[in-house]
């Protein structure tokens, strides 16, 4: 990989400065299943992306999220593999190693009638990463990387390690996200200076495109 080098965080137009509650009702933002609401058991063990972060990240995505594979490693109410769906993913891999949690993103995607396109296991994302990441088929991917903030300090080598894994096994032409907080340093991210880090504080979003076949040859 190529050395790192500082991050320029890029700060975000009309980034509210209090995120809302994270029990305030949940829904698609946007695509065919638009306004649909989405069930939220309030678990404290959850940290779901906050709405005015997860419509950034798909507006940042824009079209390119159509024809891939979703793959959500820490999924909670599976929103950002749902929001996937909705916006033209032709499947997704729901990770979240929570079962009651695992269980209502099931009830979700029931409701959203759209559990043909949706595969959920109740693992541990790292151990998903070594185990089941190859049996995923080689249509790009967007990949959702936003576990628990403290992982990036308590947990950074697990998650350096699944970061380079991911980023030499993806397709050409995938997209990796990533959310963090003030705690980690974004410069510490594999290819540093390959992600378009923004800012919606508190959280730190980056994005890192993988070229497609011609643009890296």
């Amino acid at each position: 990989m190529a050395k790192r080098r500082p991050v320029k965080k890029k700060p975000a137009r009309g980034a509210a400065t209090q995120p809302p509650s994270v029990d305030a009702p949940m829904r698609i933002i946007g695509g065919r299943l638009k306004n649909k609401k989405i069930e939220y058991s309030g678990d404290t063990r959850t940290r779901p992306m906050k709405e005015r972060v997860r419509e950034a990240v798909f507006n940042l995505i824009g079209p390119s999220i159509k024809g891939k594979i979703a793959i959500d490693l820490f999924a909670g109410t599976g929103a950002l593999g749902l929001e996937a769906i909705s916006r033209g993913a032709i499947q997704a891999h729901l990770i979240e190693r929570h079962v009651p949690t695992s269980k209502l993103i099931r009830n979700n995607a029931e409701a959203l009638e759209i559990t043909d396109l949706i595969t959920i296991y109740a693992h541990n994302s790292f151990m998903w990463v070594k185990k089941e990441l190859g049996k995923v088929a080689r249509t790009p991917w967007v990949v959702f990387i936003c576990p628990p903030y403290d992982f990036f300090v308590s947990r950074w080598e697990e998650m350096e390690k699944q970061m380079v894994t991911l980023l030499e096994a993806a397709p050409p032409e995938s997209i990796l996200i990533v959310e963090f907080d003030d705690q980690f340093d974004g410069a510490q991210l594999p290819d540093a200076e390959n992600w378009d880090v923004r800012v919606y504080s508190p959280a730190h979003v980056g994005i890192y495109r993988l070229p497609s076949d011609e643009e890296a040859s």
